[in-house]
């Protein structure tokens, strides 16, 4: 047996001591098993790692010297002892856990964090609950909207066209709306193909063809997005005056809006209450769409988690819906993760929002593009979805100060 065969025959018997599967003794029989986290001095155990890797809390007792691992060790390293009192295991505990005395030459936030394990919670949710109810949340939608239309068909203009137009939107309110919504849909297409790339893309595809697409799509989503906020101010200034609550719009429930019976025209004026819920929901969750959005692309520069779970304790509404206190010190990579995770949830909920939005608009109302789209609908039409704004109009039209702005001067 030559040295290289030797040296290779200890190397795998070094590696085979140490092995849980070779973890017997020299009788066959099985070791000991591994000690309890306080039996070993604080050391911690294979069960405490996997554990904070779910995410849960784990205990850390003090080691009976008190201090880090190497606190401990620096009794030992006398004149004639060893440089090795501290053990590797030790000093990877302590990066994990954000104890070890770590210098960097950059300053940057979170520069000294090397490990970060707390985030697998974040990992498994991202690849399993998140991409699991987000995914049936979308496909439930559209079934429930396909089901709707072939049990209710598309709603229709149930009086004779009056063959003449009313402007329901300006063309600078076109604009914001064409900006808002066209931003939107590249944006949720762009964010659907980084979460669901993996498991649906490069099966397909296969990693060279997508490395390149999520590469562009990475880029399509984060510059398009300033155009989604622009378009958010824009439509909030031009149309919230129109949006608040009105007697009218519990009529306008009441009856379900007359989208499931026919003949059933409640009163609305330029915006009727399910538009009012659909122009809310944009502006809240877009609002919070945008902020989430912003911390993402400043890295650990805008962090707004911490803050919130701390208004969230004061006001006892964490108490009240998980039983116990949020926490309020979180480190850059959990405020990075928690944002994450909040962007995409309520970007679903919003996307879930407007497929139904689009259905009303497009295939579900008749007439209904048209608003959007010229930017004038049949009189006919109007009166039957928003008839208290067709009188508004026409009052104002008749009105003397209509007829004054509308005579030249001499």
């Amino acid at each position: 047996m030559n040295i290289r065969m030797l040296g290779t025959v200890l190397l795998v018997m070094s590696i085979a001591s140490f092995s849980p599967a070779f973890a017997q003794d020299a009788t066959g029989e099985e070791a000991a098993p591994v000690p309890e986290a306080s039996a070993t001095g604080g050391t911690s155990t294979l069960d405490d790692i996997l554990r904070r890797q779910a995410g849960e809390t784990v205990d850390r007792p003090e080691r009976p010297e008190g201090g880090s691992a190497s606190d401990a060790a620096a009794g030992l390293l006398g004149a004639l002892g060893t440089r090795g009192a501290t053990s590797d295991a030790e000093i990877w505990e302590e990066l994990r856990m954000g104890t070890a005395d770590v210098s960097t030459s950059s300053h940057s936030p979170a520069s000294n964090v090397l490990v970060q394990d707390n985030g697998m919670w974040w990992l498994e949710f991202r690849e399993g609950p998140l991409r699991t109810y987000g995914g049936y949340l979308l496909l439930g939608m559209i079934i429930l909207l396909a089901l709707f239309y072939l049990i209710r068909g598309k709603i229709r203009i149930e009086g004779t066209p009056a063959g003449r137009t009313i402007e329901r939107f300006t063309g600078i309110e076109r604009f914001g709306h064409w900006l808002l919504a066209g931003s939107f849909i590249l944006l949720g297409l762009t964010g659907l193909l980084s979460l669901f790339g993996r498991v649906a893309i490069i099966p397909l595809l296969g990693k060279d063809a997508y490395a390149p697409i999520a590469m562009v799509s990475k880029w399509v989503h984060n510059n398009v997005s300033w155009a989604f906020m622009l378009g958010l101010v824009m439509i909030f200034v031009m149309w919230v005056m129109h949006n608040f609550p009105s007697r009218h719009d519990l009529v306008w429930l009441a009856k379900g809006g007359g989208l499931f019976t026919k003949g059933t025209h409640p009163p609305a004026k330029k915006f009727n209450a399910g538009q009012k819920i659909i122009f809310w929901s944009v502006v809240l969750l877009g609002a919070s769409i945008s902020v989430s959005g912003l911390s993402l692309l400043f890295p650990f520069e805008l962090p707004m988690f911490a803050a919130t779970f701390a208004h969230l304790n004061d006001l006892g509404i964490s108490q009240a819906i998980t039983g116990g206190e949020l926490p309020t010190v979180l480190t850059p990579h959990q405020e990075m993760q928690y944002a994450q995770l909040w962007h995409a949830i309520v970007s679903f909920v919003l996307m879930a929002i407007i497929i139904a939005h689009i259905y009303i608009g497009s295939v579900g109302m008749e007439g209904a593009f048209d608003a959007m789209g010229s930017g004038e609908v049949d009189l006919q039409w109007a009166k039957e979805h928003h008839g208290l704004w067709v009188e508004e109009v026409q009052a104002k039209e008749r009105s003397p100060s209509a007829d004054a702005a509308a005579t030249p001067a001499e």
